[in-house]
């Protein structure tokens, strides 16, 4: 058995490693190059040329790169945590790691409506014009909201808590 079985295979590729790495991303590029203005044109694809931030905006967007930046140690490390603290507890395992995992999905759903709602009407069915910052804020929060939902149902893996019969603990 693999010292973190409810984490195995492709999910443990997807939310280990390129979930936290694609997080942190955004939170480099906002606090360096090329920076919190292009980030913050690139929210909304209308083709207009990006102008200098103001003091507010500009905080405001170095803090969604703070944002970035904490989802991604609290998956990334989080999960690692999980998995060196209790090896051979796969109960204990996936019951802390589907905490996780259920935050992250409410995160994902509120973000995907919030910023589906947030373009403007003529670019929302538009798929074609959106450029990669909004198909990262939409598309792939939807595949990364399915492939939770697929660990919760079990597709691919072995499951050890979630959808297992619990034993009712008699108290006195």
């Amino acid at each position: 058995m693999s010292d973190f079985p409810v984490i195995a295979g492709f999910y443990r590729l997807l939310f280990m490693y390129f979930e936290p790495f694609s997080t942190i991303l955004p939170a480099v590029m906002i606090w360096t190059v090329p920076g919190a203005g292009w980030f913050h044109h690139e929210l909304v694809p209308d083709g207009a040329p990006s102008g200098l931030l103001d003091d507010r905006t500009t905080m405001a967007v170095w803090q969604l790169g703070n944002c970035y930046f904490l989802l991604s140690l609290l998956e990334g490390l989080g999960l690692r945590a999980v998995r060196d603290a209790l090896p051979g507890n796969p109960v204990a395992q996936e019951r802390i790691a589907g905490a996780t995992l259920t935050a992250m999905a409410i995160a994902d759903a509120t973000h995907i409506v919030v910023s589906w709602l947030a373009l403007p009407t003529s670019l929302r069915y538009s798929f074609s014009s959106w450029n990669g910052t909004t198909h990262g804020n939409v598309t792939f929060v939807v595949f990364l909201l399915a492939t939770r939902l697929a660990w919760f149902a079990g597709v691919g893996r072995k499951r050890y808590y979630y959808g297992q019969k619990t034993q009712s603990i008699k108290r006195d």
